[in-house]
């Protein structure tokens, strides 16, 4: 059962918005995925209650008190949404748990600093295991010198750059409903799933 976990120690990178499309993707390919929220806010978790009947199945699970709980009996996929500054026990728990971890970053000076160390801990720890970690650039336009710059500064760790999502409110509007780019018509969000093609298929690897 694979577990992919989206984390990074800043807020505001887009982190429950990763979480809930890769469970959409799971989702749309017939997988018995379940959605954990670990994060204060429980965007994820909000999410998950808005998501209309007749889309696809995304099951959750209760997080106890300082202990991430057991996947529903059935599940096959599992994706946990992290929260900002994540350290400690927790960090090493999930890491634990992780078989891959997607990083979305965006491409400011300010974000790839507040990231840094938590990168050179993934790269460590990726030594040590057979976790993968790849990088999503978020709200960047693959064309621009902060794209250049992100990609620099990723190659120095050693990491992949899996995609960039662009900044729209196509994201905005589906997570309002429950929804991802997965669970409406293809030629509504083409754009959006062409960005998501090299990530999909580091999920499915």
């Amino acid at each position: 059962m694979p577990v992919v976990v989206v984390a990074n120690p800043k807020g505001g990178v887009g982190k429950s918005t990763m979480a809930t499309h890769v469970a959409g993707y799971f989702a749309g390919k017939g997988r018995s995925v379940m959605l954990g929220d670990a994060d204060r806010q429980q965007s994820s978790r909000l999410w998950l209650g808005l998501r209309p009947p007749a889309a696809r199945p995304v099951a959750t699970w209760e997080l106890g008190e300082g202990n991430i709980a057991k996947p529903p009996k059935g599940t096959t996929h599992v994706v946990l949404d992290t929260p900002a500054g994540m350290h400690g026990k927790m960090f090493k728990d999930v890491m634990q748990l992780a078989d891959k971890v997607l990083v979305p970053l965006q491409p400011s000076i300010f974000d790839i600093f507040a990231t840094r160390a938590f990168l050179d801990e993934l790269a460590e720890h990726r030594k040590a295991s057979k976790m993968q970690v790849g990088i999503v650039g978020m709200r960047v336009d693959p064309r621009t010198i902060a794209a250049d710059k992100l990609q620099e500064f990723v190659d120095g760790l050693g990491l992949p750059v899996l995609g960039y999502l662009r900044h729209t409110q196509n994201y905005i509007h589906l997570a309002a409903r429950g929804l991802t780019v997965f669970d409406v018509a293809p030629g509504r969000v083409e754009r959006d799933l062409a960005q998501w093609e090299g990530i999909c298929r580091w999920l499915d690897n």
